[in-house]
């Protein structure tokens, strides 16, 4: 059997399944004789369920950073809570109950007073007694987590969605790979799966509900295709590709310290996708020239308020002095709200977040919140070649007030005479197609501009892109999305300015001979995909791409677009 779905992160993972699937505890109310061993019994589940998001919390704080890792410190406060658990124990003892009839209606009675208050960050604390109480739920129901240590090999996590939360717990040596019910590219467990270089196929739609723990599975993340049960000969086969595929790796990290230049001495930037410090060094270990994208929300998420100037410079100046004084490092102010909330910040609830209050837009309202984080890029941009980058900007007008709180941050360092780098590039990304329209515009005023084709393909196709029944709409070659891209570069150029590219697109083999051809300077992508874009550059001749992208421009659809490249271009040069 096999589903069909997105290749998420490359690579050939083969192993049992194992299912993360949510247990339901059905709960009986019944009376007990023996209350005090009732509540030691209820006590003893706690103080396990605590040990465990303990160790959960110091795994993800390793893997992941001391910020991420506070999502579960959140976890353990609600089961130390003694109104919350005094509570329980205080019914058991009241009423003659079993322990998990007494959770059961304690934690209905907190989950309805917390979801009817008018805050929304403490509405938001309902889910984490839902989470905890959960745990201790199953715990004295003796249903035990079945742990990745229990099995010999990797096994293949198959889910209907990967949390940020989930992903804090993977073990590298533990999941060969994964596949999830739905998800795209650009979805966080996309995103997460290239970063930690783990095999992953998502949108396979059921594949839950078609796998049962322990069915070998192979999950092919470059082809997006999963397997159940494999014939021995295809499992064979699939071995040779695995080894095949690893090969290329150790080829393509020849490539490491080589410079991104085409064979007529075409030199561009190929650079790399962030969102933390430990990104960082596995953007290092893959050879990437700098940070082309530093999605600094990250820093503000999984966590119950915001970070402090001290904290943001720290991961700032920590990122730049992982690479060379003369190497990028882009970093992106504030891009909240849309998918991205910040409970802590009790944002009121829109019809349509993506095209709300987020973003710069956010920024320029919240000028607490953006002050502080440029205060920390500023004093950061002396330890490296560090650029500041709005996103979102849809007018002149926005950007000259992101610029005039800079110039206010700026006098006010000034002032205090703390150092920076007073020539420290700005520029801004384009993402909505009104920016890529006035991009001539715009230009005047900026040091460079970044391409950032995740949102200004569904913004020029109207159509989102995480939802499936029209995905077939986001198309990265669509003529109208290629010619907003090559305007952009273009008005760049003319002003004497770069432009960068830091959308999935960038990474996209098809698009690097297009967009090489158009004059793109820089590429940013998942820290995985950099040598393989910079071992097709390397192979290609800029003024010939040149030549390719005036014909693509002149086609009138995607597909045509698509099959040209990969005939004229990529099968020449295999």
């Amino acid at each position: 059997m096999e589903w069909r779905g997105i290749a998420a992160s490359s690579g050939i993972a083969m192993g049992p399944a194992f299912l993360l699937k949510e247990e339901k505890v059905d709960v009986q109310r019944y009376e007990v004789n023996d209350i005090e061993q009732e509540v030691k019994r209820f006590e003893e589940k706690v103080k396990q369920s605590i040990s465990e998001l303990e160790a959960i919390q110091q795994k993800a704080k390793e893997k992941l950073g001391e910020k991420e890792a506070q999502i579960f410190a959140a976890h353990i406060l609600v089961l130390q809570d003694p109104e919350y658990i005094g509570a329980v124990k205080e019914k058991i003892q009241t009423e003659s109950i079993n322990a998990e009839a007494a959770l059961k209606e304690i934690t209905d009675q907190f989950i309805t007073i917390f979801e009817s208050m008018d805050n929304e960050y403490m509405r938001e604390r309902a889910a984490d007694i839902r989470d905890v109480s959960s745990r201790v739920l199953k715990r004295l129901a003796g249903i035990e987590e079945k742990s990745l240590e229990d099995f010999n090999e990797p096994v293949v996590l198959v889910a209907h969605d990967l949390t940020p939360s989930d992903t804090a717990q993977l073990d590298r040596d533990k999941v060969a790979g994964f596949a999830t019910n739905i998800g795209g590219r650009t979805s966080h467990s996309a995103i997460m799966a290239r970063s930690m270089e783990i095999p992953a196929v998502v949108g396979l739609k059921n594949i839950l509900e078609g796998v049962e723990a322990l069915d070998y599975l192979i999950v092919d993340g470059i082809e997006g295709v999963v397997y159940k049960n494999p014939t021995s000969t295809m499992i064979e086969q699939y071995a040779i590709k695995k080894k095949a595929y690893e090969a290329e790796l150790a080829e393509l990290a020849k490539l490491k310290a080589e410079p991104s230049i085409t064979k007529d001495g075409h030199r561009v930037e190929v650079v790399a996708n962030i969102g933390n410090p430990n990104d960082a060094k596995v953007a290092v270990a893959n050879g990437a020239e700098g940070i082309g994208l530093f999605r600094t929300e990250f820093l503000y998420m999984g966590r119950t308020d915001l970070p402090s100037e001290e904290e943001q410079f720290e991961a700032y100046k920590q990122v730049a002095e992982m690479f060379a004084k003369e190497n990028p490092i882009v970093i992106r102010s504030l891009d909240i709200g849309g998918d991205k909330e910040l409970p802590y910040l009790d944002l009121p609830k829109e019809m349509n977040p993506f095209l709300g209050y987020r973003a710069i837009r956010l920024c320029l309202d919240r000028t607490d919140i953006f002050k502080t984080q440029l205060r920390a890029i500023l004093r950061a941009s002396v330890y490296g070649n560090i650029k500041l980058m709005y996103p979102m900007i849809a007018s002149l007008q926005e950007l000259r007030e992101a610029n005039k709180i800079l110039a206010e941050v700026k006098q006010e360092l000034d002032q205090q005479n703390i150092p920076y780098n007073k020539e420290m590039e700005v520029g801004m990304m384009i993402e909505i197609p009104a920016a890529a329209v006035i991009a001539d515009q715009l230009a005047k005023e900026v040091d460079f501009f970044s391409i950032g084709t995740n949102d200004l393909i569904q913004y020029t196709m109207a159509a989102d892109r995480m939802n499936e029944r029209v995905s077939y709409l986001y198309q990265p070659f669509n003529p109208a999305v290629l010619r907003l891209i090559n305007m952009v570069i273009q008005a760049a150029h003319k002003e004497g300015k770069w432009a960068g590219m830091c959308g999935e697109m960038a990474g996209t083999i098809p698009a690097i001979p297009i967009l090489l051809g158009m004059g793109l300077d820089e590429f940013s992508m998942s820290a995985s995909s950099v040598l393989k874009a910079r071992s097709l550059i390397r192979k290609l001749n800029a003024a010939e791409m040149k030549l390719v992208a005036e014909k693509v421009l002149q086609m009138e659809t995607a597909e045509e677009i698509v099959q040209y490249v990969e005939q004229e271009v990529l099968e020449k040069i295999k």
